[in-house]
């Protein structure tokens, strides 16, 4: 796929999340830079997903570093710590306040274009707001969480008034960005609503995946740990909007068919794990379940080598029915059958224009069961040819730089 020429294009990234954290922001900042742009990055201090901070950074470590040719300035923030409520709210309000003091400094900088990464929480858009405006630059928000709907997922307000003023404080970002890039037809229809722009200036643009994850690798060791048993593989976040409630329920009702050569192995890390992994033994599940922890990307095509079904969970919600998660795209990419307990497009995606495993309803416990049941009787060969179908789609709709391409284009106005 030919990439646009953006030779001398001045880029700033802004986001809370960076590397060493794993995020797919790493891989858009690394396209900008093989695109001919140069590019600037203001986030925070490495410390999620399990609250501490990576090690040689800190409160008093290293604020400004070259990775990939990537300029990186830190900014100070509360590190989340145990992931309680109120630390995951310090960590959220401290990244956008303590971005402020680094306005003066990008002031006397350059830059074509403001690239925001919008995670959670929404806040963290406010420096490249304020900086474009003040410098008259074109801004541009790839919303991957929308808020305030992401917000109440992970921290439970239920109060009237603290949600009308959640909602008013977080779509006044989506209307003072120039371009929006959502994730869905469903996600661009709620922020045409809430930012009140033109169709133009909203595009609809899914995530991209690593390269790594279309690349076929074997482990000898995790192929000798896993090779007698039929493996169900969850990669990412441990978190609860993942539901794994509904997975240790599906995990149940298999054991009590009688499918003991079972496993499912857990690839990640998060503020849920060691309440997921305390579930898991209370309920006598602890020979079905291994939990390997965070991993490196380039090790996921290693696990998708040993999986006979990917799988992934999330709650019921209204906004998580709006996206087709990172996570399924970076599945649908590992050419390997999936079994979905997802609302909303993804079902439409799996079941009926892939046709590459099954994808039920969210918190359906006895459907996921009932799924993974069915891939387990098939045969090697028909597990593969869903395997294919996956990487086919894969390679001819989600490819890394046909999608990033679509994106560079969007946010440069490139034609």
């Amino acid at each position: 796929m030919k990439k646009s020429n953006h030779t001398n294009k001045r880029v700033l990234i802004i986001g809370q999340h960076f590397w060493p954290e794993s995020f797919r922001i790493n891989d858009i900042a690394d396209f900008f830079v093989e695109s001919g742009a140069s590019v600037d990055v203001l986030c925070g201090l490495p410390n999620y997903p399990k609250g501490e901070f990576v090690k040689g950074y800190g409160y008093f470590g290293a604020r400004h570093e070259i990775h990939n040719k990537v300029r990186i300035d830190r900014v100070m923030e509360i590190k989340r710590g145990n992931n309680s409520s109120l630390r995951i709210f310090l960590n959220y309000i401290s990244y956008p306040f303590f971005s402020l003091f680094h306005i003066p400094k990008l002031l006397f900088r350059h830059y074509d274009h403001i690239f925001i990464y919008q995670l959670s929480p929404v806040m963290m858009a406010l420096p490249g707001i304020l900086l474009g405006k003040l410098k008259r630059t074109p801004t541009t928000m790839y919303v991957l969480d929308l808020w305030p709907e992401n917000l109440y997922s992970v921290l439970p307000i239920n109060n009237g008034l603290l949600r009308k003023i959640a909602s008013a404080h977080s779509h006044w970002y989506y209307r003072n960005v120039d371009q929006l890039i959502a994730l869905s037809d469903r996600m661009r229809d709620k922020l045409a609503a809430v930012s009140r722009k033109k169709p133009d200036d909203i595009a609809v643009i899914p995530q991209a995946c690593e390269e790594i994850y279309e690349k076929k690798l074997s482990d000898p060791v995790l192929r000798q740990r896993f090779g007698d048993t039929f493996n169900i593989v969850f990669t990412g976040n441990i978190s609860p909007a993942q539901s794994f409630d509904t997975m240790l329920d599906a995990a149940e009702l298999l054991a009590q068919k009688g499918l003991k050569d079972i496993r499912w192995v857990i690839v990640g890390d998060g503020m849920s794990r060691k309440e997921v992994e305390k579930t898991v033994n209370e309920r006598q599940l602890s020979e079905f379940f291994v939990f390997e922890g965070q991993k490196p990307i380039d090790d996921m095509p290693k696990y998708a080598d040993i999986a006979d079904v990917l799988v992934g969970c999330l709650v019921k919600s209204d906004l998580l029915e709006a996206t087709i998660p990172a996570k399924v795209i970076s599945y649908i990419a590992m050419g390997k059958p999936i079994v979905l307990a997802m609302d909303g497009e993804v079902q439409e995606l799996i079941n009926h224009v892939i046709h590459c495993g099954s994808a039920g309803s969210a918190g359906n416990s006895v459907d996921l069961a009932s799924n993974i049941e069915k891939i387990y009787k098939l045969s090697a060969k028909d597990r593969s040819a869903m395997g294919d179908h996956a990487s086919a789609y894969h390679l001819q709709h989600f490819e890394r730089n046909l999608v990033l391409n679509e994106l560079l284009t969007f946010m440069t106005g490139a034609k």
